[in-house]
């Protein structure tokens, strides 16, 4: 399933969420622009490597930061188009709603502190590994979280491939992001945390970050658990 939207609208204007997208589109565009050799040097350098704070830091580049740093620089980091194309599609159906229940400033540093707990997570997994981690879907995750914590019974369109025909159906938040949950957890069940690929650990990590700190995060007169009427809405 592939969201595409949502029937829930916001009262605010979400600022945090769309400085974030611009935020990582530009520096992906940065990226590109340095040429593959220079690219590869400042993903090394500002992505985050699990050695160079979790493990013994044997390999470290002279430019980098401080290893803690980078658990936020390689938030706004990608390794592709699509990859940066599906966050950031997550991101702008889900994070204005999010941003609208907790505030500007609140959401910015859930979504940070989501993100933070996304890259442990994986670090943790393999804290001697030298691979760089990159991307914003571990603290995207703590968004879904956040989100279908507070609107579970929220519409949510998604295209489901039917043999050659994309059709769209709307379904309930609760097992869409439940859908996708699942498909994490499997998929770090049987990944190996040694080798490149998807971090599936850093969104379990930032799924349960966000899930834990949602209730403290958002409005104190905003209801948990809303109802939902099941999967097809």
């Amino acid at each position: 399933m592939i969201p595409i939207s949502d029937d829930n609208p916001t009262r605010i204007v979400p600022f945090f969420t769309w400085a974030i997208i611009l935020a990582c589109i530009g520096v992906f565009v940065w990226q590109v622009s340095l040429g593959e050799s220079a690219e590869e040097r400042l993903i090394n350098a500002y992505g985050f490597v699990p050695d160079s704070l979790l493990g013994s830091g044997r390999i470290r580049m002279l430019e980098a930061p401080a290893p803690a740093l980078t658990l936020f620089t390689s938030m706004f980091m990608h390794g592709s188009w699509l990859h940066l194309a599906g966050n950031m599609l997550y991101l702008w159906i889900f994070g204005n709603n999010v941003e609208d229940v907790m505030g500007h400033i609140r959401f910015l540093l859930f979504y940070l502190i989501c993100g933070v707990a996304a890259a442990l997570a994986h670090g943790l997994s393999n804290p001697d590994s030298t691979i760089p981690m990159l991307g914003a879907s571990g603290a995207i995750s703590g968004v879904l979280a956040a989100y279908v914590l507070v609107y579970p019974a929220a519409r949510v369109t998604v295209i489901l491939p039917l043999g050659v025909l994309l059709y769209p159906v709307k379904i309930a938040a609760f097992f869409v992001v439940g859908f996708w949950f699942v498909i994490q957890l499997i998929s770090a069940a049987i990944a190996d945390p040694s080798q490149p690929g998807v971090a599936f650990l850093a969104h379990v990590g930032g799924f349960i970050a966000g899930l834990v700190l949602t209730p403290f995060f958002k409005y104190s007169d905003i209801p948990l658990f809303g109802r939902h009427r099941g999967p097809w809405g």
